[in-house]
């Protein structure tokens, strides 16, 4: 089986434990104000005008982003990498996009990197049906899991999506013995309000099975390029970075509430 990769990132550090080799995947069900990844929402291979500048100069190009590969094609990549991973505790982190976009070919990548003896992971939104995130369960040693907005609604109109999907498969996933750690994107005035923080701390509270950690993300605009670059609509490109100062306060509030956190990836 084939999939559209768009990227493979060596010597990660933000993606799981020790060092990872992050292969990102094309594709994703929610459309986030604040992507940091705009050009993985299209699930297909595509080309784009790209901008250069020389000088005073600006020349037009095609680029063309994705590629499609095989698990083999993708296995003989991290097979380079692997003694880097075992050596550090680290693994292979499957992101995006949304990795389970491809769920039939993310799962056959998974089954593929834990009979290689690598550490799996997979950073997801939650947002399948919960058969889909089943199979992949079963060959994932870790989630990376985002928890963005409390209320539907809102959610709603910042990514495309209600959350209750979301909601109720980190249940499950939970209740599968699965560990999960929860990542939190801290977007100014979207996310990053008391209100929001403050009904994600009871909900996880409320959780069936204690989750392994929380990671406070914070919104940094170093994507907005890509935007440019993509020709894409960047609807916050003037909203500001979010220091790690500014967090303080948010750390000790989940702190407080019992759980094991730490500011970025």
């Amino acid at each position: 089986m084939n999939g559209i990769i768009f990227d493979i990132k060596r010597f990660a550090v933000h993606d799981g434990p020790g060092i990872r080799t992050t292969v990102f995947m094309k594709g994703c069900p929610l459309s986030c104000r604040w992507c940091h990844n705009p050009e993985s929402m299209n699930p297909a291979i595509c080309t784009v005008d790209k901008t250069v500048r020389i000088g005073e100069k600006v020349f037009t190009e095609d680029e063309i982003v994705g590629r499609e590969m095989t698990v083999e094609d993708v296995l003989k990549v991290l097979r380079k990498e692997q003694i880097f991973m075992d050596e550090s505790d680290g693994g292979v982190t499957f992101s995006g996009g949304e990795p389970l976009y491809q769920h039939d070919f993310l799962t056959d990548l998974l089954i593929a990197c834990q009979k290689e003896g690598m550490h799996t992971t997979v950073d997801t939104c939650g947002f399948a049906n919960w058969n889909v995130l089943e199979k992949v369960a079963l060959h994932t040693d870790l989630f990376l899991y985002d928890l963005k907005l409390m209320d539907t609604d809102i959610h709603k109109i910042n990514t495309g999506v209600p959350n209750q999907l979301i909601l109720h498969n980190l249940t499950n996933l939970l209740g599968m013995g699965k560990k999960v750690r929860i990542r939190i994107p801290l977007i100014p005035e979207i996310t990053f309000t008391l209100n929001n923080i403050r009904q994600t701390i009871v909900f996880l509270k409320t959780l069936n099975a204690p989750v392994d950690g929380v990671d406070l993300l914070p919104y940094h605009n170093t994507a907005s390029h890509k935007y440019e670059r993509f020709s894409i609509e960047n609807r916050l490109k003037e909203l500001k970075t979010v220091s790690k100062a500014e967090l303080s306060d948010i750390k000790l509030q989940f702190e407080e509430a019992g759980f094991a956190v730490k500011i970025g990836g």
